[in-house]
């Protein structure tokens, strides 16, 4: 594709002007990114938006859908008194298998290309979704139940582990440089979009039968959505090119060697970045899991809320979530992606315990708790597909955004519900997950002293993008 044919910005002048923002040399017949300020260009933006933000809400519409059925899951497949505790630890399966994932899809993608990786990815996850609903019950094949619910949550998370890293690459990488920020930003509305999808599903079946038929057949309808949801994402990816990012190293030989070197040379070489990383989406998780995943059993076990109540709350605070998402993205354009992030985890220390406290007061209280921290959280939220990536260069952004997130998402993120409900058994503390928000919010803070700010400077090259914080300097 030339530049000329999707309204693709590339620099103007000669040699020694063509250059990028942030000091990286364009090259001669390299695509550039896509131009904003033209009707083709502003047609391929939203076409790489959805391509990328589907994949992302189908992965999130199965957490969504997993977290608002598990009571109705753990009859099906744990029937017992550790039902509640065995959901909890099958929901986290998953993740224990995202950081293989990460390891195995992001090499390549580093090597192949980002576009061959997500197309593959999102038929693997929305499959293993899809083939939840065929589960036959424990009632009527016994252990093999929950043997084979496992085993697709192990597929689904080996699957994730390489499409999340994926698709915020893709989008990074195509965004212009100065609105990063605002184009990433709806890979993040696909999240909640995702959530809001599946618990809305959940919702409509709840309403519309009986709880026994809820519990009997009814939970399954909603996984069964997951395989069109696939099959769109599928098709919308493998029409597009690859990242003007991606070609342009790629001519320039910058990605010779195998999948095994780039993994090799990421770990070798860039241990800083993936350890920043890693910090931050401990906060990024644990508040993340805690409130849009755990929310419903915490409500329903601490609070005493029946289960129609929880799902239509988180339901209400997450679309309100979504409607500040694209404004906190742009407004990161502007500001930089540091002050979002350090606005956002003082505000989580410092109103997490009050706002836990409103939610044991009933619905209402309950529902402006959660507005409160959701919207505290959305600044994370809505510039990870502008910081993340950013923090590696291009023949490493794929590996290292996805082992650097799935590893800490695997440690941190999925096991958050399990966490919670434990120790507030073990404690008695019913504002448990707000101490824990707010220890995983103190590790945010300390890992953002050595975050470079990157808005607005290029992404391309073999360099780390951005300019190094003083602390780094003076170490």
């Amino acid at each position: 594709m030339r530049p000329d044919d999707a309204g693709l910005a590339t620099p103007a002048g000669g040699d020694a002007d063509r250059s990028l923002e942030g000091g990286v040399p364009a090259s001669e017949g390299v695509t550039g990114t896509p131009d904003p300020d033209t009707p083709e260009g502003r047609k391929l933006l939203r076409k790489v938006i959805a391509a990328s933000a589907i994949g992302n809400a189908t992965e999130w519409y199965d957490y969504g859908v997993f977290a608002a059925v598990a009571t109705y899951i753990g009859n099906a497949f744990f029937p017992g008194s550790l039902s509640t505790v065995a959901t909890m630890l099958t929901f986290a399966v998953s993740f224990l298998l995202r950081p293989v994932g990460g390891m195995v899809w992001g090499p390549i993608g580093d090597r192949l290309g980002r576009k061959a990786v997500l197309a593959t990815t999102i038929l693997l996850m929305s499959g293993a979704t899809f083939l939840i609903a065929c589960i036959p019950s424990h009632a009527s094949i016994g252990i093999a139940a929950p043997i084979l619910l496992i085993l697709l949550r192990v597929v689904q998370g080996f699957s994730t582990g390489g499409e999340y890293g994926g698709a915020a690459t893709f989008m990074a990488e195509y965004a212009p440089d100065k609105t990063r920020g605002k184009y990433g930003s709806f890979l993040e509305f696909g999240t909640l979009a995702g959530f809001v999808m599946g618990s809305g599903v959940v919702l409509i079946c709840q309403h519309s039968m009986s709880d026994a038929s809820m519990n009997s057949w009814g939970w399954r309808i909603p996984f069964l959505i997951a395989a069109p949801l696939g099959l769109i994402g599928w098709f919308l990816r493998s029409r597009m090119d690859d990242t003007p990012v991606f070609t342009e190293a790629e001519q320039h030989d910058e990605l010779e060697g195998t999948a095994w070197s780039r993994f090799v040379d990421l770990l070798r070489s860039y241990r800083g970045p993936i350890i920043t990383m890693f910090g931050m989406v401990i906060a990024l998780n644990v508040v993340n899991y805690t409130l849009l995943t755990y929310q419903p059993t915490y409500l329903e076990k601490n609070i005493g809320m029946d289960e129609q109540s929880t799902t239509f709350l988180v339901l209400i605070g997450e679309v309100v979530m979504m409607a500040f998402i694209p404004f906190f993205g742009r407004w990161s354009d502007r500001t930089g992606r540091k002050p979002m992030w350090w606005g956002s985890l003082i505000g989580l220390f410092v109103l997490a315990l009050p706002m836990y406290w409103l939610m044991g007061k009933g619905f209402g209280w309950a529902l402006l708790g959660f507005a409160v921290l959701g919207l505290l959280y959305i600044p994370q939220l809505a510039t990870i597909s502008a910081t993340f990536p950013a923090m590696f260069p291009t023949q490493v952004r794929y590996a290292g955004f996805a082992i650097s997130y799935n590893v800490a998402t695997a440690a941190f993120g999925g096991t958050a519900p399990y966490v919670n409900n434990q120790l507030i058994s073990i404690t008695g503390w019913d504002i448990f997950p707000a101490i824990y928000m707010m220890i995983a919010c103190a590790i945010g803070m300390v890992s953002m002293l050595f975050l470079r700010e990157t808005a607005g400077v290029s992404i391309r090259g073999t360099e780390i993008p951005g300019h190094e914080p003083e602390l780094a300097h003076s170490s």
